[in-house]
């Protein structure tokens, strides 16, 4: 908390206390700041200078801590990520009255934002930076040409999504290991997060083993699955690279993704192209093959996504 400049000058010894005194308020008197705020307000007297020193003072400090901004987590000013301004009004007969208002700086204002962005998003084992960081279309474009294809398939989508609303259809990116699904995806959910839509990111091997921690909470596990049903935007990451069970398939995945069908956007991120999924899914540890139950849970994904093939080199290990 800044301490006022009474608060700081009753702090010092008597004689200290004048000396210091003179001293700040001649610093905030010669402080351009106030020359631009007399020059504004020319019926501000000596007097009502004198008598506001403390709002002056204030303003003058504030102002230039966040010319040297120390970041919004180290602000020293009174109210974090705020900066004192100064308005007066002349009143007819009295002293005129000098105003203080508290005003949001850019980084408050940006962090909001990006909280509000951050807050529609629930990520299940995938990095959260991955979807924070608010990258431009060019970004993304200029990190690999070799996926510029995906990548303007996914703006296509975006742009049609912010323009028409909530798409029933979802996509399905296949493409080898380290090519960057997880960021494309990233990137989509944090474009329409800004335009108030929700959703969810699932890393699917990491969830998988989650879930069956959950056996012994049934009620966080309805919540779950609930949640994933009803978002708006849902991503099963890295999917067929799971522990899969006739449970996992039919219970939660298809579950989830017949609730979904017709009504939401399904989006998945595999190493498998869609054929190599059903073989995954009609495949499981206890049951051998499981032909028909694959093609179910197939028949409920392949009409409602449209693939984008993912190519580019291994980006695992680079900045």
């Amino acid at each position: 908390m800044m301490e006022s400049l009474s608060q700081l000058l009753k702090s010092l010894p008597d004689t200290e206390w004048k000396r210091k005194a003179e001293e700040k308020i001649q610093g905030v008197m010669a402080d351009p700041l106030i020359a631009k705020f007399r020059q504004k307000y020319p019926f501000v007297d000596d007097y009502a200078i004198k008598i506001n020193m403390n709002k002056l003072y204030q303003h003058v400090t504030e102002f230039k801590t966040c010319s040297n901004c120390p970041g919004l987590e180290n602000c020293p000013n009174d109210m974090t990520g705020h900066y004192t301004i100064l308005t007066a009004e002349s009143v007819e007969g009295q002293t005129p009255f000098i105003h203080e208002e508290k005003v949001a700086c850019k980084k408050f204002i940006a962090k909001g934002q990006q909280d509000a962005i951050s807050s529609r998003i629930r990520t299940f084992h995938v990095d959260p930076r991955m979807i924070s960081r608010s990258f431009s279309f060019g970004d993304i474009l200029e990190t690999d040409l070799d996926r510029a294809k995906a990548v303007m398939q996914i703006n296509d989508y975006v742009s049609l999504t912010i323009e028409e609303g909530l798409q029933t259809r979802g996509l399905y990116l296949s493409g080898s290991f380290g090519t960057g699904k997880t960021f494309l995806m990233g990137y989509m959910l944090h474009q329409l997060a800004k335009v108030g839509m929700t959703g969810a990111i699932v890393y699917m091997p990491d969830f998988a083993e989650d879930l069956k921690g959950m056996f012994q909470e049934p009620y966080k596990l309805k919540e779950t699955i609930d949640l994933l049903k009803e978002t708006d935007l849902l991503v099963f990451d890295d999917i067929g690279a799971e522990n899969l069970n006739p449970w996992l398939r039919d219970h939660v995945i298809g579950a989830i993704v017949n609730h979904r069908m017709n009504r939401k956007p399904t989006f998945f991120t595999s190493n498998y192209a869609l054929s190599g999924l059903e073989k995954h899914f009609s495949f499981t540890n206890k049951d051998g093959d499981e032909e028909y139950k694959g093609q179910r849970i197939m028949d409920r994904i392949r009409p409602f996504v449209d693939v984008v093939e993912v190519t580019g080199t291994n980006k695992r290990g680079k900045s």
